[in-house]
Protein backbone atom coordinates (compact mmCIF):
# COMPACT_ATOMS: atom_id res chain seq x y z
CA UNK A 1 0.00 0.00 0.00
CA UNK A 2 1.38 3.85 -0.79
CA UNK A 3 1.00 5.30 2.36
CA UNK A 4 1.03 8.50 1.30
CA UNK A 5 -0.90 8.62 -1.24
CA UNK A 6 -3.77 6.79 0.85
CA UNK A 7 -3.17 9.54 3.87
CA UNK A 8 -3.52 12.48 1.04
CA UNK A 9 -6.98 10.63 -0.17
CA UNK A 10 -8.40 10.34 3.28
CA UNK A 11 -7.58 14.50 3.81
CA UNK A 12 -9.29 15.14 1.43
CA UNK A 13 -12.15 12.94 1.70
CA UNK A 14 -12.23 14.31 5.23
CA UNK A 15 -12.10 17.98 3.57
CA UNK A 16 -14.32 17.64 0.58
CA UNK A 17 -17.34 15.67 2.46
CA UNK A 18 -17.84 12.55 0.40
CA UNK A 19 -15.68 10.28 -1.99
CA UNK A 20 -17.37 11.33 -5.28
CA UNK A 21 -16.04 15.50 -4.64
CA UNK A 22 -12.73 13.86 -3.03
CA UNK A 23 -11.68 11.84 -6.42
CA UNK A 24 -12.45 14.80 -8.40
CA UNK A 25 -9.93 17.14 -6.71
CA UNK A 26 -7.66 14.65 -6.34
CA UNK A 27 -7.93 13.86 -10.50
CA UNK A 28 -8.39 9.63 -9.35
CA UNK A 29 -11.64 7.23 -9.89
CA UNK A 30 -13.93 7.12 -7.07
CA UNK A 31 -12.59 3.95 -7.06
CA UNK A 32 -9.14 4.27 -6.49
CA UNK A 33 -9.53 6.55 -3.43
CA UNK A 34 -12.47 3.87 -1.80
CA UNK A 35 -9.84 0.94 -2.31
CA UNK A 36 -6.90 3.75 -0.78
CA UNK A 37 -9.36 4.56 2.27
CA UNK A 38 -9.97 1.03 2.61
CA UNK A 39 -6.30 -0.09 2.28
CA UNK A 40 -5.74 2.54 5.02
CA UNK A 41 -8.20 1.34 7.46
CA UNK A 42 -6.41 -2.31 7.25
CA UNK A 43 -2.92 -1.06 7.83
CA UNK A 44 -3.53 0.65 10.93
CA UNK A 45 -6.68 -1.82 11.78
CA UNK A 46 -9.00 1.11 12.61
CA UNK A 47 -11.83 2.64 11.09
CA UNK A 48 -11.49 6.76 10.19
CA UNK A 49 -14.77 7.08 8.19
CA UNK A 50 -18.42 6.05 8.57
CA UNK A 51 -20.21 6.06 5.89
CA UNK A 52 -24.35 6.33 4.68
CA UNK A 53 -25.81 6.47 1.35
CA UNK A 54 -25.81 11.22 1.77
CA UNK A 55 -22.37 11.43 3.44
CA UNK A 56 -19.10 10.19 5.28
CA UNK A 57 -18.41 11.28 8.69
CA UNK A 58 -15.30 10.98 10.60
CA UNK A 59 -14.62 8.64 13.64
CA UNK A 60 -12.71 9.60 16.67
CA UNK A 61 -9.87 7.90 15.74
CA UNK A 62 -10.28 9.48 12.09
CA UNK A 63 -10.38 13.00 13.42
CA UNK A 64 -7.09 12.38 15.52
CA UNK A 65 -5.52 10.60 12.34
CA UNK A 66 -6.72 13.58 10.11
CA UNK A 67 -5.13 16.28 12.61
CA UNK A 68 -1.99 14.38 12.47
CA UNK A 69 -1.76 13.84 8.70
CA UNK A 70 -2.82 17.29 7.67
CA UNK A 71 0.48 18.43 8.98
CA UNK A 72 2.79 15.64 8.17
CA UNK A 73 1.41 16.65 4.19
CA UNK A 74 1.83 19.98 4.76
CA UNK A 75 5.35 19.47 5.69
CA UNK A 76 6.23 17.03 2.94
CA UNK A 77 4.86 19.34 0.69
CA UNK A 78 6.74 22.42 1.73
CA UNK A 79 9.97 20.58 2.08
CA UNK A 80 9.86 18.92 -1.63
CA UNK A 81 8.22 23.26 -3.28
CA UNK A 82 11.51 24.29 -1.19
CA UNK A 83 13.59 21.62 -2.83
CA UNK A 84 12.58 21.01 -6.10
CA UNK A 85 10.31 24.16 -7.11
CA UNK A 86 12.46 26.60 -6.04
CA UNK A 87 14.05 27.47 -9.50
CA UNK A 88 11.02 26.70 -11.26
CA UNK A 89 8.57 29.48 -12.54
CA UNK A 90 5.15 28.70 -10.29
CA UNK A 91 2.17 26.91 -12.88
CA UNK A 92 -1.18 25.70 -12.35
CA UNK A 93 -4.49 26.64 -11.54
CA UNK A 94 -4.89 29.21 -9.12
CA UNK A 95 -8.87 29.43 -7.07
CA UNK A 96 -9.11 32.70 -5.70
CA UNK A 97 -12.43 34.45 -4.14
CA UNK A 98 -12.77 38.38 -3.88
CA UNK A 99 -15.87 40.97 -3.26
CA UNK A 100 -16.67 42.25 -7.29
CA UNK A 101 -15.87 45.80 -6.11
CA UNK A 102 -12.12 44.01 -5.78
CA UNK A 103 -12.37 42.40 -8.59
CA UNK A 104 -13.40 45.34 -11.10
CA UNK A 105 -11.73 48.29 -9.72
CA UNK A 106 -8.52 46.51 -8.20
CA UNK A 107 -7.37 43.50 -9.41
CA UNK A 108 -8.59 42.74 -12.66
CA UNK A 109 -7.48 45.95 -14.17
CA UNK A 110 -4.11 44.99 -13.62
CA UNK A 111 -4.31 41.32 -14.06
CA UNK A 112 -2.16 41.65 -17.27
CA UNK A 113 0.99 42.60 -15.38
CA UNK A 114 0.51 39.59 -12.76
CA UNK A 115 0.33 36.89 -16.37
CA UNK A 116 3.18 38.88 -18.01
CA UNK A 117 5.61 38.09 -14.84
CA UNK A 118 4.01 34.69 -14.54
CA UNK A 119 2.47 32.99 -17.59
CA UNK A 120 2.22 29.90 -16.55
CA UNK A 121 -0.37 30.46 -13.73
CA UNK A 122 -3.64 30.29 -14.67
CA UNK A 123 -6.69 32.12 -11.84
CA UNK A 124 -10.20 31.15 -11.30
CA UNK A 125 -11.47 34.32 -10.07
CA UNK A 126 -14.73 33.69 -7.97
CA UNK A 127 -16.21 37.21 -7.81
CA UNK A 128 -19.18 38.29 -5.11
CA UNK A 129 -19.75 38.85 -1.40
CA UNK A 130 -21.37 35.51 -1.09
CA UNK A 131 -20.30 33.51 2.29
CA UNK A 132 -17.47 30.74 0.80
CA UNK A 133 -16.07 27.14 1.83
CA UNK A 134 -12.90 27.28 0.89
CA UNK A 135 -12.28 23.85 1.71
CA UNK A 136 -15.20 22.23 -0.05
CA UNK A 137 -14.56 24.65 -2.96
CA UNK A 138 -10.90 24.03 -3.16
CA UNK A 139 -10.58 28.23 -2.55
CA UNK A 140 -6.68 28.73 -2.58
CA UNK A 141 -7.20 32.22 -0.82
CA UNK A 142 -9.34 35.50 -0.85
CA UNK A 143 -9.70 39.17 -0.43
CA UNK A 144 -12.26 40.17 1.86
CA UNK A 145 -13.06 43.28 3.68
CA UNK A 146 -14.06 43.04 6.97
CA UNK A 147 -13.28 40.99 10.11
CA UNK A 148 -13.33 37.46 9.27
CA UNK A 149 -15.71 35.59 10.95
CA UNK A 150 -14.49 32.31 10.50
CA UNK A 151 -12.20 31.88 13.16
CA UNK A 152 -10.62 28.99 11.40
CA UNK A 153 -9.39 30.77 8.33
CA UNK A 154 -5.62 32.03 8.09
CA UNK A 155 -6.05 36.01 7.73
CA UNK A 156 -3.76 38.32 7.49
CA UNK A 157 -4.79 41.77 7.37
CA UNK A 158 -3.27 43.84 4.16
CA UNK A 159 -4.72 47.96 4.38
CA UNK A 160 -7.86 49.10 5.12
CA UNK A 161 -10.83 50.83 2.61
CA UNK A 162 -11.49 54.42 3.63
CA UNK A 163 -15.17 55.22 3.48
CA UNK A 164 -17.40 58.32 2.51
CA UNK A 165 -21.06 59.23 2.69
CA UNK A 166 -22.29 60.35 0.01
CA UNK A 167 -25.79 60.32 -2.34
CA UNK A 168 -26.70 60.89 -5.99
CA UNK A 169 -27.96 65.02 -6.92
CA UNK A 170 -31.07 63.95 -8.21
CA UNK A 171 -31.96 62.01 -4.38
CA UNK A 172 -30.37 66.08 -2.69
CA UNK A 173 -32.85 67.88 -4.95
CA UNK A 174 -35.79 65.26 -4.02
CA UNK A 175 -35.03 64.99 -0.08
CA UNK A 176 -32.93 67.34 0.85
CA UNK A 177 -29.32 67.17 2.32
CA UNK A 178 -28.74 65.57 5.70
CA UNK A 179 -26.99 67.64 8.12
CA UNK A 180 -26.78 64.87 11.09
CA UNK A 181 -26.79 61.35 10.97
CA UNK A 182 -29.58 60.79 13.45
CA UNK A 183 -31.43 62.24 10.41
CA UNK A 184 -31.34 58.91 8.39
CA UNK A 185 -33.15 56.96 11.14
CA UNK A 186 -35.82 59.33 10.48
CA UNK A 187 -36.44 61.39 8.06
CA UNK A 188 -33.80 60.27 5.27
CA UNK A 189 -33.12 56.55 3.52
CA UNK A 190 -29.80 55.06 2.95
CA UNK A 191 -29.05 52.19 0.69
CA UNK A 192 -28.37 49.31 3.24
CA UNK A 193 -26.31 46.35 3.08
CA UNK A 194 -27.11 42.74 4.66
CA UNK A 195 -24.91 39.69 5.59
CA UNK A 196 -26.25 36.89 3.66
CA UNK A 197 -25.05 34.77 6.47
CA UNK A 198 -27.51 35.72 9.16
CA UNK A 199 -29.80 37.91 6.92
CA UNK A 200 -29.08 41.41 8.88
CA UNK A 201 -28.60 44.52 7.91
CA UNK A 202 -25.22 46.46 8.84
CA UNK A 203 -25.39 49.22 10.99
CA UNK A 204 -23.45 52.83 9.94
CA UNK A 205 -20.95 53.83 12.93
CA UNK A 206 -20.05 57.62 12.42
CA UNK A 207 -17.77 59.59 14.71
CA UNK A 208 -16.94 63.59 15.13
CA UNK A 209 -14.72 64.77 17.69
CA UNK A 210 -15.02 61.51 20.05
CA UNK A 211 -18.54 61.66 19.76
CA UNK A 212 -20.01 57.84 18.24
CA UNK A 213 -23.34 57.32 16.92
CA UNK A 214 -24.58 54.07 15.46
CA UNK A 215 -27.04 54.02 12.66
CA UNK A 216 -30.20 51.46 11.85
CA UNK A 217 -30.66 53.62 8.82
CA UNK A 218 -34.26 53.47 6.96
CA UNK A 219 -34.28 51.93 3.57
CA UNK A 220 -35.86 51.38 0.52
CA UNK A 221 -33.23 48.82 -0.64
CA UNK A 222 -30.87 46.13 1.05
CA UNK A 223 -28.80 44.35 -0.84
CA UNK A 224 -25.49 42.11 -0.42
CA UNK A 225 -23.30 42.82 -3.16
CA UNK A 226 -21.36 45.91 -3.03
CA UNK A 227 -21.20 46.62 -6.66
CA UNK A 228 -24.94 47.03 -6.70
CA UNK A 229 -24.44 48.72 -3.57
CA UNK A 230 -22.71 51.55 -5.26
CA UNK A 231 -24.95 51.01 -8.07
CA UNK A 232 -27.95 52.42 -6.05
CA UNK A 233 -26.43 54.83 -4.24
CA UNK A 234 -25.80 56.68 -7.94
CA UNK A 235 -29.65 55.85 -8.80
CA UNK A 236 -30.98 57.73 -5.92
CA UNK A 237 -32.37 55.29 -4.06
CA UNK A 238 -30.55 56.97 -0.58
CA UNK A 239 -27.66 58.12 1.40
CA UNK A 240 -24.80 55.73 1.97
CA UNK A 241 -21.19 55.29 3.33
CA UNK A 242 -19.48 53.97 -0.10
CA UNK A 243 -15.63 52.97 -0.23
CA UNK A 244 -13.94 56.43 -1.63
CA UNK A 245 -12.12 54.14 -3.66
CA UNK A 246 -15.43 53.13 -6.00
CA UNK A 247 -16.64 56.53 -5.37
CA UNK A 248 -14.02 58.99 -6.50
CA UNK A 249 -14.95 59.17 -10.35
CA UNK A 250 -18.62 59.49 -10.10
CA UNK A 251 -17.57 62.07 -7.22
CA UNK A 252 -15.38 63.75 -9.84
CA UNK A 253 -17.80 64.15 -12.66
CA UNK A 254 -20.90 65.39 -10.11
CA UNK A 255 -22.89 62.08 -10.27
CA UNK A 256 -22.30 61.83 -6.18
CA UNK A 257 -22.44 64.21 -3.72
CA UNK A 258 -20.40 64.38 -0.46
CA UNK A 259 -23.05 64.65 2.77
CA UNK A 260 -22.11 64.53 6.17
CA UNK A 261 -18.55 65.53 5.85
CA UNK A 262 -17.56 66.70 9.29
CA UNK A 263 -18.60 63.07 10.39
CA UNK A 264 -15.93 60.46 10.03
CA UNK A 265 -17.12 56.56 9.18
CA UNK A 266 -14.78 53.54 10.02
CA UNK A 267 -12.46 52.01 7.56
CA UNK A 268 -13.25 48.71 6.49
CA UNK A 269 -10.26 46.27 7.21
CA UNK A 270 -9.07 44.31 4.35
CA UNK A 271 -7.59 41.05 4.83
CA UNK A 272 -5.95 38.05 2.85
CA UNK A 273 -7.49 34.58 3.60
CA UNK A 274 -6.29 31.29 3.17
CA UNK A 275 -8.31 28.08 4.45
CA UNK A 276 -6.67 26.26 7.55
CA UNK A 277 -4.41 23.36 6.89
CA UNK A 278 -4.00 24.42 3.16
CA UNK A 279 -0.41 24.39 2.20
CA UNK A 280 0.73 27.98 0.33
CA UNK A 281 2.27 26.36 -2.51
CA UNK A 282 5.06 28.79 -4.88
CA UNK A 283 1.98 29.99 -7.16
CA UNK A 284 -0.33 31.05 -4.25
CA UNK A 285 2.71 32.48 -2.63
CA UNK A 286 3.46 35.20 -5.83
CA UNK A 287 -0.20 36.07 -6.25
CA UNK A 288 -0.77 37.01 -2.83
CA UNK A 289 2.83 39.11 -2.81
CA UNK A 290 1.58 40.74 -6.01
CA UNK A 291 -1.91 41.23 -4.63
CA UNK A 292 -0.62 43.01 -1.72
CA UNK A 293 1.69 45.05 -3.23
CA UNK A 294 -1.12 46.20 -5.29
CA UNK A 295 -3.56 46.97 -2.71
CA UNK A 296 -0.52 49.02 -1.09
CA UNK A 297 -0.19 51.20 -4.67
CA UNK A 298 -3.94 51.54 -4.84
CA UNK A 299 -3.99 53.61 -1.51
CA UNK A 300 -7.06 52.27 0.01
CA UNK A 301 -6.89 54.25 2.82
CA UNK A 302 -7.10 57.48 1.63
CA UNK A 303 -9.57 59.84 2.01
CA UNK A 304 -11.21 62.82 0.36
CA UNK A 305 -8.40 65.29 3.05
CA UNK A 306 -5.42 63.63 1.37
CA UNK A 307 -6.59 64.25 -2.06
CA UNK A 308 -7.23 67.87 -1.42
CA UNK A 309 -3.91 68.43 -0.12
Amino acid sequence: MDQLSAMRAFVRVVEMGNFTRAAEALSLPKATVTNLIQGLEAHLHTKLLNRTTRRVMVTTDGALYYERATQIISQLDELDTSLSNSHLSPSGRLRVEMAGAFADWIVIPALHDFHARFPDIRVDLGVGDRPVDYLAENVDCALRGGIPSDQSLIARRVSEVSMITCASPGYLEKNGTPLHPSELEKRHHCVSYFMAQNNRTMTFDFERAGEKLEINARYVVSVNDSRSYMAATLNGLGVSPVPYFMATDALEKGDLIRVLPEWRTEPIPLYIVYPPNRHLSNKVRVFVDWLVRLVADKQLSRTPEHDSR
